[in-house]
């Protein structure tokens, strides 16, 4: 068993030994366990509340069913020790954006519509990995614009982080301001969460923002144990019960059940409905969003494992497969996107460097359908979810120092996607203002030649989504 292991993934070659991929793959899983709770929390639409009409317990486990898919895929097909799973922003774009405007085409049931977007786009991605043409897309857009829209992102989740929290909170002069009570459950409970996360992360401590999650998670729980011993009239003060403890979160009745049905997601998708025109370029942002994640995570991840040779990618035709049917699967099963996770390059810093540091995730995944009970208590009560979308914007938020700030032709579309996908509350508006600005500023300062054509007809696209489709679905 351990040879034939040694040989398939070449242990030996790449100078790992069995054990060291194992906890590998622990590290790995420790480091994007998180998604488990935030994906269905999102979806669903507790995390926002916004309900959108998908069951949690599904998505749950269509997100573990498909996470454990595709990095089996990735670990036996392209044997890298890459873990894959819903993607952190494709989401918010898929229950923010697509949802909604699947809404207002008059669709019944929005959310399959949104599956059936997801669905299309990993159809596009496979089509373009087989035929070799997925570079072609990647170097489409600049790659001030690619960390623009990852920084935008960022920033976009991180927002929506703070305002899940309560300490920021809507108002009708500034539309936004600092919450002003500061001493709540609520704000306590996030930043005792966000405090030991940023911590356990600056010592390098793997799976920082679970260990972060668990904290808050039992800080609610005490909190919840000790308003029920309060007397009965202490309980009833709105002083007490408003100010002093945790008051929305309600503990499970156990941490374990059997595994969630996929019934409520499984095959549920429109795909005819997500053909719409509509629709058809939120599939293109999709798609876009898709290969600037899939390519740029195992670049990097690879680069530091020591996995390129000669500046390529080996064996990059079947990693960019296994994304791309990880995505399709997805979609059947109940999910958004499904894309290689940046968090790899933990389990790589412990010594990971085969496949088989994906077969030990795709177990876990699969082991983590049991504590659905646990995961709805969680992505219940928002200020526990809420220090991961933080700490998650944080780090994709670094990427706007790679901007070329010295160029104004790539600065302002970069700065314009920043900015605007926040503050529009969409980040495929955000995204469109960038994409349709910068080859508009490239041609007026005579330099239109160093873009392609695909940029200009991307722009175009989008400038019709926001002149006229958007403005027939508000």
């Amino acid at each position: 068993m351990k040879e034939a292991l040694d040989r398939w993934f070449e242990l030996s070659a790449r100078g790992t030994t069995l054990r060291r991929e194992i906890v590998a793959g622990l590290t790995t899983f420790m480091t994007m366990a998180y998604i488990i709770v935030v994906q269905p929390a999102v979806l669903s639409g507790r995390l926002l509340g916004q309900p959108t009409g998908m069951d949690f317990g599904a998505v749950m486990a269509a997100t573990c069913v498909a996470s454990a898919l595709a990095t089996a895929l990735m670990a036996l097909y392209g044997r890298y020790p890459i873990a894959q799973a819903p993607g952190m922003g494709q989401n918010f774009f898929f229950v923010l954006t697509v949802i909604p405007v699947a809404a207002a085409t008059g669709a019944g049931e929005p959310w399959r519509v949104a599956l059936g977007a997801v669905f299309w786009s990993g159809i596009l991605f496979l089509l373009l990995s087989l035929a070799g043409l997925r570079e072609l897309i990647f170097h489409a857009i600049s790659p001030s614009l690619k960390y623009g829209l990852t920084a935008g992102i960022g920033l976009f989740i991180a927002f929506l982080g703070l305002q899940n929290a309560g300490v920021i909170v809507k108002d009708p002069a500034t539309a936004v301001k600092l919450n002003a009570h500061l001493a709540s459950p609520d704000i306590l409970v996030f930043f005792a969460a966000l405090g030991l996360t940023t911590i356990l992360a600056a010592r390098r401590i793997p799976g920082a923002i679970l260990w972060g999650m668990l904290l808050g998670t039992a800080l609610a729980w005490a909190g919840h144990g000790l308003m029920r011993h309060l007397p009965p009239a202490w309980q009833q003060t709105p002083e007490v019960a408003n100010s002093l403890l945790a008051t929305r979160f309600e503990p499970a009745a156990g941490l374990v059940a059997p595994p969630p049905s996929l019934a409520p997601t499984w095959l549920q998708l429109d795909w005819r409905g997500a053909l719409a025109p509509e629709i058809l370029p939120l599939i293109g942002v999709l798609l876009f969003m898709f290969v600037f994640d899939a390519i740029g995570t195992l670049i990097a991840v690879c680069e530091q494992a020591g996995l390129m040779q000669d500046n390529r990618l080996p064996r990059a035709r079947q990693a960019m497969i296994s994304d791309a049917v990880g995505t399709v699967a997805g979609a059947l099963l109940g999910t958004s996107t499904v894309t290689s996770y940046v968090e790899s390059a933990a389990g790589v810093a412990q010594g990971g460097r085969t496949g088989l540091v994906g077969l030990v995730v795709a177990a876990l995944f699969l082991a983590a359908l049991v504590f659905e009970p646990l995961a709805a208590m969680v992505g219940s009560y928002p200020p526990i979810t809420a220090p991961a979308l933080v700490f998650v914007g944080a780090l994709m938020l670094r990427q706007v120092t790679r901007v070329a700030w010295d160029d104004p032709t790539e600065a302002i579309p970069a700065f314009l996607m920043v900015l605007g996908i926040p503050l529009s509350y969409s980040i495929a508006d955000g995204l469109a203002l960038g994409l349709v600005t910068h080859p508009v500023l490239k041609l007026l300062s005579g330099r239109g030649r160093e873009i392609g054509w695909l940029s200009y007809l991307l722009a175009a696209l989008l400038l019709t989504y926001l002149i006229l489709l958007r403005g027939q679905l508000r």
